[in-house]
């Protein structure tokens, strides 16, 4: 065609095929096994609890009335569908309550699409072992981060939703891999999987399809995978293609050269972060340096009388909105809401986000109190410091006290630890799972990187979930 771009980084997608199909477990450094190992048993904690809620029940009814055939199990559901059922019901719960993991330059949630796909395709295959999963679930964490990355914030600022448009990347090579894909049926399942990206980013105000983008991302790498093993072909140069490839359409600042950038030496699954809080990452900082404000200088909601909030500029488009009380998803997406709660709660946890306190009186109050601004500093900083944040709290009686955060807690400069990771895990899931089956899923994540049998693990995700 005339007229058009020319290719943003020739051979990128063979490129990235061909180091997924390569990758060996042996060849992955131990501080990625041990991430995949956390993420593994946060996201199936994110899944576990996301199946309670009720835009996943909506979507698994639609799944079980299709009648497919059962191979993979719906987790917590005591029932088995396709292959692409179970991912689209489960990667839609572990999305479902904005607890999963995230990669803070991708912006996607790798876990709650990855941890799905290789568990629903070893559970059909059997026999994989511990580090057949870990090793597909880094590879689609590879893949999909590093093509989040070349899209930039771009991506975002266009009003696409990362995780329903980055994240079918993740998918297919999580999936690819699990069944093998040479590396040009891989580069085919890349070529596939770009045209089914998608996911709208005002679905943040207030709907539940916000959740299914990640359900339809992890169904779609599967979709891709199967059909390139039958040698259905895609577009061979899907991300890199200048007219209609998946940067030049999607980013408007596109970067491809972080497509391959170090590839193999420097690992984007090493950056993986976690979430304490129970909400868009992006707010995570103000959060924390307001909790901190308040629990130093022993202030109460009645002693504030403004909260003013610096912020970067992605973070101020992303949640700096007004809320108006228009669901779950609003509240969790929301600046105003999560401060408004650490003011009376101290924290911003699943009880936090219950439908009868979105429209709390008190919260809907001191949210008057509260002004967010984008600070210039923080955005010469960089996208490095998109999720820091400056807080200052002035008092009733005049007082005034300041503190700011450049990395927020949980993320690779300021990380969970392993234990973190595990008591949240026991918090998330302890109204799905006994006391003795939580120990058991962490014992048996714990080794997960040496069992050749998987089929407890999977057994204690598959139950039917536990009724206290």
């Amino acid at each position: 065609m005339e007229n058009h771009p020319a290719s943003l980084l020739p051979g990128a997608t063979q490129a990235l095929a061909e180091f997924a199909t390569s990758i060996q477990y042996a060849d992955i450094p131990a501080e990625v096994i041990q991430r995949m190992k956390m993420s593994f048993l946060d996201s199936v904690g994110c899944c576990l609890f996301g199946a309670t809620l009720p835009w996943t029940q909506r979507v698994q009814a639609m799944i079980e009335e299709e009648g497919a055939r059962g191979v993979a199990s719906i987790f917590g559901a005591g029932v088995k569908t396709s292959v692409a059922g179970a991912v689209l019901v489960n990667a839609t719960a572990g999305h479902a309550f904005e607890l999963d993991d995230i990669h803070k330059e991708s912006i996607v949630h790798a876990g709650s699409i990855a941890t799905p796909v290789v568990v629903a395709l070893a559970e059909q295959l059997g026999c994989r072992s511990g580090q057949q999963l870990l090793t597909a679930m880094t590879t689609g964490y590879e893949i999909g981060t590093r093509v989040g990355n070349a899209a930039t914030m771009g991506l975002f600022f266009r009003g696409f939703h990362p995780q329903g448009a980055s994240g079918v990347f993740v998918a297919a090579a999580s999936a690819g891999k699990m069944l093998d894909l040479n590396a040009s049926r891989m580069q085919h399942a890349l070529g596939i999987v770009g045209s089914q990206a998608g996911g709208l980013m005002a679905a943040q105000e207030g709907a539940m399809v916000k959740r299914f983008h990640s359900g339809r991302a992890a169904q779609s790498g599967v979709y891709s995978a199967y059909l390139a093993k039958r040698d259905f072909t895609g577009i061979t140069d899907v991300l890199e293609a200048g007219y209609g490839g998946y940067l030049s359409s999607y980013s408007n600042t596109p970067n491809a050269v972080r497509l391959t950038e170090d590839l193999g030496q420097v690992w984007e699954t090493a950056k993986v972060g976690y979430k304490p809080h129970a909400c868009v990452t992006s707010i995570h900082s103000a959060l924390d340096a307001f909790a901190h404000l308040l629990r130093e200088h022993h202030l109460t909601p009645d002693d504030v009388a403004n909260v003013d909030i610096g912020m970067s500029p992605m973070t101020y488009t992303h949640c700096a909105w007004e809320y108006k009380a228009q669901g779950v998803t609003a509240a969790q997406m929301n600046l105003y809401y999560g401060i408004a709660v650490i003011g009376f709660d101290g924290k911003a946890f699943v009880a936090q986000y219950a439908e009868d306190r979105l429209a709390d009186p008190k919260i809907m109050d001191f949210i008057k109190r509260i002004h967010a601004r984008i600070d210039s500093e923080i955005e010469a900083m960089g996208p490095a410091y998109r999720h820091a944040a400056r807080v200052s709290v002035t008092t009733r009686d005049g007082r005034v006290f300041k503190h700011e955060i450049l990395n927020r807690r949980g993320s690779p400069e300021n990380p969970l630890s392993h234990e973190d990771v595990v008591y949240k895990f026991r918090n998330v899931v302890e109204s799905c799972l006994s006391k003795v089956n939580i120990d058991r899923v962490i014992a048996l994540t714990d080794r997960l990187d040496t069992t050749d049998d998987t089929s407890e693990l999977f057994g204690l995700l598959a139950a039917v979930r536990y009724q206290a």
